[in-house]
């Protein structure tokens, strides 16, 4: 067992990093639209990899070599690129789409939420600065003269 430090700077090198790298080159380089849409199933399912890893973390850190087994699914994702990117994005796809208007909704209400929170965040933030400009100034003494 390599303990948790090590696998995690491979995944980051290996599943993060490296890849970024690729990306950036593809771009680079005018990609034809075949290279553009692996990349995007590619970041789609490391998004959804990450998410549930949070969760993996919580349930199943204790069990030996789970980090290793994280570091092995990303190297397997990476070294046979397309056959298992797609796979595992087409799994993704079933399970989004019937969901998709929904979560959809979701997204936007969210949206519309933090929209309003920021707002009145700023609103609430904006009357404090007022009111402590003019508490300030309300206490500031007048200027006293200069006896000479």
């Amino acid at each position: 067992m390599l303990g948790s430090f090590l696998p995690r700077v491979l995944l980051m090198v290996f599943g993060y990093a490296y890849q970024a790298y690729e990306c950036y080159k593809t771009l680079k380089h005018r990609p034809e639209i075949g290279r553009l849409l692996f990349w995007c199933r590619y970041w789609i399912v490391v998004a959804m990899l990450t998410v549930l890893e949070r969760f993996g973390d919580a349930l199943f850190s204790w069990v030996p070599i789970y980090n290793e087994a994280k570091l092995a699914l990303f190297i397997y994702l990476w070294y046979w690129r397309e056959e298992r990117t797609d796979h595992l994005y087409n799994h993704f796809r079933e399970f989004v789409v019937p969901r998709e208007a929904k979560m959809d909704r979701i997204r936007d209400k969210a949206r519309n939420l933090a929209n309003q929170s920021c707002q009145e965040a700023l609103t609430c933030g904006r009357k404090g600065v007022y009111a402590i400009l003019n508490y300030v100034s309300s206490h500031q003494s007048a200027p006293q003269p200069h006896s000479d």
